[in-house]
């Protein structure tokens, strides 16, 4: 889970504070260096930490938190309010041009995942009802053409590229001629890795930039280098200019030092995290839901923006209507778990539940991998059993764990939970039958 190491152990320090009925001055500061030993072994600047623990340790010594009647509660809001501070206050989107041509340039080091991300980017830009083009302009390694190409066609948007042989500003300003002419109103760079002492390479950018007057300018990143991350985009700022920073792999970075540090060693905000390798798994980065993630408190909007993203509302209505009437089958079933998929990693799902308690969930297998052997399993059914399970005896159970590549004990398993489902349903619309008749209409 993203931060999972660093909530845990903020989490358990605020645990501490709740259970006391009155806070010292004392509880505080213990409270406090706990908090601090968390955020340097989570990987965050140094100086970032020492001023977040002066800034909220004179916060909560105040009166307001020691005279409250909930001081622990209290501390955890200013900690999270000062958090949300730290990693910029409000989201920050792209710029775009009020009118023409909006040109974006993503830079950063080798293996950063920039490819990927301007892929990722487009995906995004084309379902807000732009029309972007992804311009190649990696000359230098071998395939980066070719793979960008790929990216383009996953995410269905054009690819301009002119070859290897031709330099990258080049390239940049015939692109431009190409997206007027083809009515495309974003134009995505994806240039080559490049170290920032590297002086050439960063001539270059300077270069491009100069002939394309780009709107913005952003850094692409690795969170799970945690320091590194910061370092190199504070390095890239004051050598080049950057107007947002990329973090990709956040799904991977149990830590969180460099999501946390950026904004307030650079000056720079974040405004996108990648969470995943698909081309939806990317977030814009809202500063306070990340910190309510971080503090285990969850993110509900979050989770009601994928929900709303990925569920069809006439299915939804029409399952409303399967359940009431006990027709649930596993068709219906196949039909929610796709849709769910389509929400992301189950692990990320959960950890945006406010109040979920992450050690309960330790012991559960949440692994992506069972839902795609379901998917699999009832695949492998005929129209007829996924109607109507009641048929599925020995033999069909066999073919069926055949046909899936599980076994027939996993088929067991998932045909016993869907009875045991359709028996809770059954339940529920015997008790609101019953509450119909005692006449309490607030069931109905």
């Amino acid at each position: 889970m993203i931060f999972e190491s660093l909530s845990e152990k903020l989490q358990n320090v605020f645990k501490k504070l709740r259970s006391k009925g009155k806070l010292s001055e004392k509880d505080v500061k213990k409270a406090m260096r706990e908090v601090k030993l968390a955020l340097l072994e989570a990987d965050v600047n140094f100086k970032v930490v020492k001023k977040f623990i002066n800034r909220v340790t004179e916060r909560a010594v105040g009166q307001e938190v020691m005279k409250s009647l909930t001081p622990g509660q209290q501390v955890v809001k200013i900690v999270r309010d000062e958090l949300t501070d730290l990693m910029g206050k409000t989201s920050s989107q792209i710029n775009y041009s009020p009118g023409g041509i909006t040109v974006i340039l993503l830079v950063g080091l080798q293996g950063a995942g920039k490819t990927t991300t301007a892929g990722k980017l487009a995906y995004r830009i084309k379902k807000e009802g732009h029309y972007p083009l992804l311009v190649a302009a990696d000359v230098y390694r071998p395939a980066a053409v070719k793979q960008l190409q790929v990216v383009g066609e996953r995410a269905d948007v054009p690819v301009f590229a002119m070859g290897e042989k031709n330099s990258p500003v080049d390239i940049v300003k015939a692109s431009m001629s190409f997206a007027k002419n083809n009515g495309r109103d974003v134009v995505l760079v994806d240039t080559a890795g490049r170290l920032h002492i590297d002086e050439t390479l960063m001539e270059e950018l300077h270069q491009m930039k100069k002939a394309v007057h780009p709107h913005e300018i952003l850094l692409v990143v690795d969170a799970m280098t945690g320091q590194d991350a910061v370092n190199v985009a504070d390095s890239f700022n004051k050598k080049l200019g950057i107007d947002g920073v990329i973090l990709t792999k956040l799904d991977g970075d149990t830590r969180g030092g460099a999501a946390i540090s950026v904004k307030a060693v650079t000056e720079c905000p974040i405004k996108f995290v990648g969470t995943g390798e698909k081309l939806e798994e990317m977030e814009p980065f809202y500063p306070d839901r990340m910190a309510s993630r971080i503090l285990g408190m969850g993110d509900v909007l979050s989770l009601i923006e994928k929900a709303e993203q990925a569920i069809d509302k006439e299915k939804a209505v029409q399952m409303g209507k399967k359940l009431r009437s006990q027709e649930f089958t596993f068709e219906d079933f196949l039909d929610q778990l796709e849709q769910v998929k389509k929400m992301g990693p189950i692990n990320q799902i959960l950890e945006m539940i406010p109040g979920l308690n992450k050690n309960k969930l330790k012991g559960l297998n949440v692994d992506d991998k069972e839902l795609d052997k379901i998917q699999a399993i009832i695949n492998s059914m005929t129209k007829q059993e996924r109607r109507n399970p009641s048929i599925i005896n020995g033999s069909r159970r066999r073919r069926i764990a055949k046909g899936s590549g599980t076994s027939v004990q996993d088929v067991n398993r998932l045909i016993k939970q869907f009875n045991q489902t359709k028996k809770m349903i059954k339940k529920f619309k015997n008790m609101e039958k019953g509450f119909n008749r005692m006449n309490m209409p607030f069931f109905r």
